[in-house]
């Protein structure tokens, strides 16, 4: 991770995200399951949680269109309109730290899996706008790219923080890193778990 140093706000952010790059990363492979994961809801605080939900924002486009060519426009004058409740929000970056891990393991089908078992889970809920699924997707991206070193937080001259997404399109394709097969296998099986694990409740309602 790239973080530019300028002042103490922003020597804050960087201790901020350090702090929860290292907690996540190092609950991600110690872990057996999904639903294991799912209960230590205490892992990430809830200062870690908005934060990131706060950066998530931040790279959240005001208009972005789907493949099917529909244009989703994204009110960025009214956050709370396009964003989730902290708890769901939690769960969010659950997932979106297994697809992190999935990728450092260079598993990407099962990192793939993952996203579209997430999305498709949170589409069905049928209680999120476009605006909100939209979110949903980007905090997932947010938490990817933050634990695979993909994005840089930069303070502005009056010291407002806002997050600089590198681009890696020119680079070739990342090496599995730091993942023995046994992390590898262990990885794969959380996934595996979550995708054909039982939606929630309430996504059945």
């Amino acid at each position: 991770m790239c973080l530019n140093s300028n002042g103490h706000g922003n020597r804050r952010a960087r201790n901020i995200l350090r702090s929860i790059a290292m907690g996540a990363l190092s609950t991600l492979v110690a872990v057996s399951s999904f639903p294991a994961m799912a209960q230590q809801g205490k892992d990430l605080s809830d200062k870690s949680v908005t934060t990131l939900m706060e950066y998530a924002w931040t790279i959240t486009p005001a208009r972005f269109t789907l493949p099917s060519g529909k244009e989703i426009v994204v009110d960025k004058a009214n956050k709370q309109s396009a964003i989730v409740p902290i708890e769901n929000a939690r769960e969010i970056i659950k997932v979106g730290r297994l697809s992190a891990n999935a990728q450092i393991c260079g598993l990407r089908e099962e990192e793939g899996a993952n996203y579209q078992t997430l999305m498709a889970r949170e589409t069905a809920k049928k209680k999120w706008t476009d605006q909100q699924l939209l979110y949903i997707s980007q905090l997932h991206l947010l938490t990817v790219m933050m634990l695979t070193g993909r994005v840089s937080v930069v303070a502005t001259e009056n010291e407002d923080k806002k997050v600089v997404v590198e681009d890696h399109t020119k680079e070739p394709e990342p090496k599995p890193i730091n993942c023995s097969d046994a992390e590898r296998q262990k990885v794969g099986e959380q996934i595996m778990t979550y995708v054909k694990s039982e939606p929630a409740a309430e996504a059945k309602k």
